[in-house]
């Protein structure tokens, strides 16, 4: 049984770990890092409060770390152009009239589609968040991505939170 002394360590955890994933000073990287970590030592310390044994705990916590510390990790984001808006537009049109009932099913509010890269790209892809309830593109940020998320898995984009489509 969890005792309160570990109950106050793991809110505490948990509470800070929300609280850094929202700084908006800190690199793409430095976010992925901070969240994984906490991520990690909340799941470990809530295992070993849990009565797991140390070995097993600190297993569990670098696991948990690393998914969450890799959900995604952009580059750099910058202002969209006028031609990357346009394609972001008509891929998420076609992306979401081809996949509407399987993203309703996961309760899918925002979507990463696909855009031109430009002079301005720095990463292996450019893509850009879909509101599937206006359906409309939330903003002109494009997010150049180190590596190409999974198709139909959840990345995170600042505070969205969003299946990736592709193009």
């Amino acid at each position: 049984m969890m005792n309160l002394t570990s109950l106050k360590i793991s809110a505490a955890t948990t509470v800070a770990a929300m609280l850094f994933t929202s700084c908006a000073g800190m690199t793409p990287g430095e976010s992925a890092a901070t969240t994984g970590t906490l991520a990690g030592l909340a799941a470990g310390i809530g295992g070993a409060a849990a009565g797991m044994s140390p070995g097993s705990a600190a297993a569990l916590g670098a696991g948990v770390g690393l998914a969450v510390g890799a959900i995604v990790y952009f580059v750099a984001k910058h202002q969209a152009d006028e031609r990357q808006r346009q394609i972001a537009e008509a891929n998420a049109r076609r992306q979401y009239a081809a996949r509407q009932a399987a993203l309703r099913k996961q309760n899918a509010r925002y979507i990463a589609v696909r855009t031109s890269r430009n002079s301005q790209s720095t990463g292996v892809a450019s893509v850009m968040i879909w509101d599937t309830q206006s359906q409309k593109l939330v903003g002109d940020t494009v997010y150049d991505v180190k590596q190409t998320p999974q198709q139909g898995s959840t990345a995170k984009f600042d505070s969205y939170n969003a299946v990736y489509v592709g193009s």
